[in-house]
């Protein structure tokens, strides 16, 4: 080129061509002696690299002492076409200086950090129409747009002076830091996030250490909607939240079907994989795992209830319960529900009982192989909490045909029988509270209907006068008589 200068001729996907980052905007007017290419500004020629650019502005100290610690100097030295996103001196004074600080003396954070500012090819302004994802050295990707004549980055428009272009690349300064997660302490990655009532109560319960501190940990964050009214801090919630901190980084996908976590707290947490949803005990993964320094969060969308015992201490320790408890213990399944397993039990409560015309319930609770295949109706094999249920799944109970399953309105159906409260955790199994005894569908045929509950009883002899009877209801004698035994099997 003149004078040994070369241009930087860039054709984008978007087809837009730049030369020195002026845009081509009327190209190939051919004359006599040659063509002219019609570009929107006077280009100048270009000596320096990126580094030596940096190196010599003031407005760059503190990038430039950045840079060197990190050991990125060669890199920006040697030829190639990158992109780089300059913090000036007032971004960083932006930070807090314990950040900054701790972020400067790290040096896998610093070089996180940077490489974050710096995109893998080069883009000058003129190329950007519209946001776009574009991935950065660092490995994640920032989303570089624009708003009017403003370039913006992940939605800001925080870039203060455009194309500064080097003979291996472009700078766009900017005038605020940005830090990638992985630069991050867990306390860092929940600020400003949808998070903010637990990243409260963790540290209302004393466990800022941890959220700070370089032990490798994931706290599993609640979402705020998961809180229900105004939250204080007990002892209780403090050893709650203690137990919403995992021993481990971890990340979600290599989680696995019946793993344990332990928590700060001592306790065992159990991972559920099921075919649309991961959950942890209760509370199922809402969003993308955000990877810190040292530690992991999860978003979870429920605040964790760990299992305090077995499927009976549950039932034993509600008072909505009292009569199945004593029905259990009447059809003697007690001990089936005190042993080790994994049972899911839609459990009838009180009302459920109540609802039953008095003759119908005295008769089913004196007849107890009757009552041990209505509760055993009621005992799904293996654990589903109410987050792994789709909108088709199906459990097969202990006695009986499949149950089917949905939700509707963030309110799980089964059998079209609601339930009443979910996720009632056991060291054996979960509880769902169910306010109607569920009974068996009819076929497929006779129930193209909207979700809720099935229709009465019917007997198998319509024209006795004990109608309802479940003795006589013949689809419910089906449930009676059956000694299938499957396991559960979810299709959604």
């Amino acid at each position: 080129m003149y004078q040994d200068f070369h241009v930087h001729i860039h054709h984008y996907s978007n087809g837009i061509v730049t030369v020195n980052c002026a845009r081509l905007i009327k190209p190939d007017q051919h004359a006599t002696n040659g063509i002219v290419h019609v570009v929107d500004r006077v280009i100048t020629a270009v000596s320096n690299n990126v580094h030596t650019l940096i190196d010599v502005d003031e407005d760059l100290e503190t990038l430039r002492t950045a840079i060197a610690a990190a050991g990125l100097t060669a890199m920006l030295e040697e030829e190639g076409q990158y992109t780089i996103f300059a913090p000036t001196n007032e971004a960083f004074e932006k930070i807090p200086q314990e950040t900054l600080n701790r972020i400067l003396g790290d040096p896998v954070a610093l070089k996180d950090l940077l490489n974050y500012h710096i995109l893998k090819h080069m883009h000058c302004a003129e190329s950007i129409v519209s946001g776009t994802p574009m991935e950065t050295l660092q490995g994640t990707v920032l989303e570089v747009g624009c708003d009017g004549d403003q370039m913006t980055l992940n939605g800001k428009a925080i870039i203060t002076k455009k194309d500064q272009l080097g003979t291996n690349g472009v700078i766009h300064y900017i005038n605020e830091l940005l830090i990638p997660d992985s630069a991050k302490t867990l306390l860092e990655l929940a600020e400003g996030s949808s998070v903010a009532t637990a990243t409260k109560l963790f540290v209302e319960a004393g466990l800022s250490p941890y959220l700070t501190g370089s032990e490798p940990l994931t706290m599993l964050a609640p979402l705020n909607d998961a809180f229900k009214g105004s939250v204080t801090m007990t002892p209780d919630m403090k050893k709650l939240m203690t137990n919403h901190i995992v021993k481990e980084q971890l990340s979600s996908k290599a989680l696995y079907h019946g793993q344990e976590l332990e928590t700060l707290g001592g306790l065992k947490l159990r991972v559920f994989v099921y075919r649309n949803s991961l959950c942890i005990e209760n509370a199922c993964i809402a969003a993308h795992d955000k990877t810190g320094r040292y530690a992991s969060m999860f978003t979870v969308d429920k605040v964790l209830a760990p299992p305090m015992g077995t499927i009976m201490d549950v039932l034993k320790a509600d008072d909505r319960f009292s009569l199945l408890v004593g029905a259990i213990q009447t059809a003697g399944i007690t001990e089936l529900l005190n042993q080790q397993g994994a049972l899911t039990f839609f459990a009838p409560t009180n009302d459920a009982f109540n609802a039953l015309p008095r003759p119908e319930l005295n008769k089913l609770l004196r007849n107890h192989q009757e009552l041990t295949g209505v509760l055993r109706y009621h005992l799904g094999k293996g654990m589903l909490v109410s987050g792994g249920v789709g909108s088709h799944t199906r459990v097969q109970p202990l006695l009986g045909e499949k149950l089917e399953l949905g939700v509707r309105n963030y309110t799980v159906y089964v059998n079209k029988v609601p339930v009443a409260d979910a996720d009632l955790m056991a060291t054996n199994g979960v509880v769902h509270a169910v306010n109607s005894i569920i009974r068996p569908l009819p076929p497929k045929v006779e129930r193209e209907q909207a979700d809720g509950p099935a229709a009465p009883l019917r007997s198998a002899a319509s024209s006795r006068a004990d109608s309802r009877s479940f003795r006589n209801d013949d689809l419910f004698q089906k449930v009676i008589r059956s000694r299938s035994s499957r396991t559960m099997n979810q299709s959604q």
